[in-house]
């Protein structure tokens, strides 16, 4: 009984020794892990600039609609929109920098408390991500600056941006979504009708409690 039994003992503890690794397999390995850090970081400043245009879109038109409803002037209403682009550019930038800068401080201290220093270049780069948010969010603005531009006519500039910044609207969050593998037309429409309903409460406050003598 017991010769019998020796040969399946044998084949039982055979197959459960661990299969050493080889050099292919562990190379293969560290170049995949590789990808995916490369992958994360581009992800990163990617959402960042998606991020970025959007805002740059939103906060300049509903600027430049809150102005448009107390001044019809085509030159103010642009004024307006450049102020925007210029100080919203410069904040999302330092912004995006900190924030990351952040992240790249607590990151690069724990890899130092695992002894993995060497590996520091996997981090996410702030002044990449700011760049990224800065350059998307001026790039953003520019849709309803120039939709606003070659316009005098008051009520038609005022319809030409809302169009242009819809579409636009609808290309970020299409954008946005597969970014992050969300569904498209759900969140385009997300994104379109919170941009309408920003502009609206921007225009319409602002007619609100705007003083008579400057319409």
């Amino acid at each position: 009984m017991g010769d019998l039994e020796q040969p399946f003992l044998v084949t039982l503890s055979t197959s459960n020794e661990a299969k050493p690794i080889s050099c292919d397999e562990l190379k293969s390995g560290e170049e995949q892990e590789a990808k995916v850090f490369d992958y994360a970081n581009r992800a990163q400043w990617l959402r960042a600039a998606v991020l970025g245009a959007n805002d740059g879109l939103l906060s300049t038109a509903s600027l430049m609609m809150g102005v448009g409803a107390v001044q019809k002037g085509a030159k103010i209403m642009i004024l307006t929109g450049v102020a925007g682009l210029i100080a919203g550019a410069f904040s999302m930038a330092i912004g995006e920098y900190v924030s990351v800068y952040s992240q790249y401080d607590i990151e690069l201290a724990q890899m130092k408390r695992d002894g993995k220093v060497t590996e520091k270049e996997k981090l996410p780069n702030p002044f990449h991500a700011s760049m990224a948010s800065g350059l998307a969010f001026a790039i953003g603005s520019m849709v309803p600056l120039l939709g606003a531009a070659f316009i005098e006519d008051y009520k038609a500039r005022i319809v030409v941006v809302v169009a242009v910044v819809s579409i636009a609207l609808l290309v970020f969050g299409g954008v946005g979504a597969i970014l992050g593998k969300a569904p498209m037309i759900k969140s385009s429409l997300r994104v379109l009708i919170g941009g309408w309903l920003a502009m609206c409460v921007t225009f319409g406050l602002t007619k609100l409690v705007a003083p008579r003598n400057l319409m």
